[in-house]
């Protein structure tokens, strides 16, 4: 009786303890040890989607778990967002943050989520600048004769973007406010639609990301008139900026990472840290340079100023448009 009910008391004991030993931390170990979602609100194909693959595919290999890309387009980056936000905050989904993530703020007039509040800021990634591309058969071969051929032309000149807020569709709204060039706005749902249509001629001009358009530039396929930044690209010195016609113009986007509010700091900092050991590497340098962007880097401090700052630089583009979607 002695042994049985040792034995029972010892059963019950395991019972007792075994919370404790299979608690998160011993049964699950260090983050990560599974495989983490990387929610893109776009298509596959355009700039955001090339980028997190790129990242990815550097963070699957350095941590040992996939970081696998989902895309959610639709909404206009919104339900990517929700995706995020509908998942545990313990950084095994991610969020591919963008322009139109700060851009929906104001936009929008019925949001589910506060951005700013919800999702916590892991780093940048990349700043790039966008690109103002025309149909190979537009007559225009400068901004000027762009401007001229759009005034020339009421209500036969389409603008496609990525979708409405992004900063490809905010870069032509910019564009329009400073140079009283009105054009048909064509949202789709991502830069690769707006591309082959672009190339079609079903759509006149786009102001899109560098990374998405480079190549197709490169290849002739479709023209290039003018960057957005401040500076001419140093990969394409002989295209202008767009501010060199229009005093004061500038224009870019930029990238990096987020998490749901709520997920733990040192989790928030691990993915930090990752991201800026991927920035340093020198052959994902070469190819950000290739995608013709500059790497951002910085803490989640940093890089929750940018969002901050660029949150607010739009909403007054986003007033003078009259732009509102419910």
């Amino acid at each position: 009786m002695t042994l049985r009910r040792t034995l029972l008391g010892l059963f019950a004991l395991s019972f007792v303890a075994s919370p404790l030993i299979a608690g998160p931390a011993f049964a699950q170990g260090p983050y990560p040890n599974k495989s983490v979602r990387w929610i893109v609100g776009y298509v596959p194909g355009g700039t955001t989607d090339i980028l997190a693959r790129l990242i990815g595919q550097y963070l699957s290999e350095k941590t040992g778990q996939q970081f696998v890309v989902e895309n959610k387009a639709g909404a206009g980056n919104n339900l990517a967002v929700e995706a995020v936000l509908a998942a545990p905050a313990d950084g095994y989904t991610v969020l591919l943050v963008n322009p139109a993530n700060g851009i929906n703020t104001t936009l929008y007039k019925k949001l589910s989520f506060n951005f700013v509040r919800d999702i916590a800021p892991v780093g940048g990634i990349l700043r790039v600048p966008n690109v103002m591309v025309v149909n190979n058969d537009v007559p225009a071969k400068t901004v000027k004769e762009f401007i001229d051929h759009v005034k020339a032309n009421p209500g036969k000149v389409n603008m496609a973007s990525s979708g409405n807020g992004t900063s490809v569709h905010m870069s032509g709204e910019l564009f329009m406010e400073m140079t009283g060039a009105k054009m048909t706005h064509v949202p789709y749902r991502g830069s690769n639609p707006a591309l082959t249509d672009i190339m079609g001629g079903q759509v006149q001009v786009l102001f899109d990301n560098m990374p998405s358009a480079i190549e197709l530039i490169r290849g002739g396929k479709i023209r290039a008139l003018a960057v957005t930044t401040e500076k001419r690209a140093s990969y394409f010195p002989d295209v202008p900026t767009v501010a060199e016609t229009v005093p004061g113009y500038e224009a870019s986007a930029w990238f990096g990472m987020g998490v749901k509010a709520g997920t733990p700091p040192d989790v928030i900092a691990y993915l930090n840290k990752q991201i800026e050991e991927a920035l340093a590497d020198p052959k994902i340098k070469q190819r950000l340079a290739d995608l013709g962007g500059v790497p951002m880097g910085g803490t989640p401090q940093d890089f929750g100023k940018i969002i901050v700052s660029e949150t607010a630089k739009w909403k007054k583009v986003v007033e003078f448009a009259g732009a509102s979607v419910e």
